[in-house]
């Protein structure tokens, strides 16, 4: 058996190796900068999501009709809260979503059929599971002055939700309210704003 001979390569055969391998170079720097970019834009995507519009997953029937379990919906930072707003809120490290039902220094009363009073007037409430009241777990004092900084908060399926009628949550403090529940993402069918 013989050996093959490797000799010294010629001018043109290291003009095609040093191209072959500029190819690569660029081929790498192109690869690795799309990562690097992917990667920032990822980042500030989380970021943005978590710091200014999170997006959280339903859990629970205490919003039916207006929010079902597993949705995925949008909220907004923002400390203008008024009336009528589904907030989300941490209470004993969990975040829950409810409807503000009175704000500050508004005075909260409830009657034995579950229909709710703010200020001796009663609430027009078309947002409610089978669009009838319902008395559920209340065992706060009524009638119930919301302190100042704090609101009045219920879930729509009042016989199932655990809320400001509860000695457990009362009335929520603006500090605890994390964002304004918005927009509907999933399922597609009930994209949307949330009323």
């Amino acid at each position: 058996m013989g050996k093959k001979k490797v000799g010294i390569p010629d001018k043109a055969q290291l003009k095609q190796e040093l191209k072959r391998e500029r190819r690569k170079l660029r081929r790498r720097e192109m690869i690795s900068g799309t990562i690097e970019a992917l990667l920032v834009a990822g980042a500030v995507t989380v970021l943005a999501a978590t710091l200014f519009v999170p997006v959280m997953r339903i859990d629970g029937s205490s919003m039916e009709p207006s929010l079902h379990e597993g949705e995925l919906v949008v909220s907004l930072r923002n400390g203008k809260w008024k009336k009528g707003d589904v907030v989300a809120f941490y209470n004993n490290n969990k975040v829950m979503i409810k409807r503000i039902i009175a704000t500050e220094g508004e005075t909260v009363d409830i009657d034995g059929d579950g229909i709710v009073y703010v200020n001796e007037i009663p609430l027009k409430e078309t947002y409610l599971k089978n669009g009838r009241p319902a008395l559920g777990k209340c065992n706060i004092a009524l009638p119930c002055k919301v302190p100042e900084g704090s609101v009045f908060v219920m879930g729509d399926n009042r016989e199932t939700s655990v809320d400001s009628r509860s000695i457990d949550i009362g009335c929520v403090s603006d500090e605890q309210i994390v964002s304004r529940v918005t927009f509907r993402i999933w399922p597609i069918s009930g994209f949307g704003p949330v009323d």
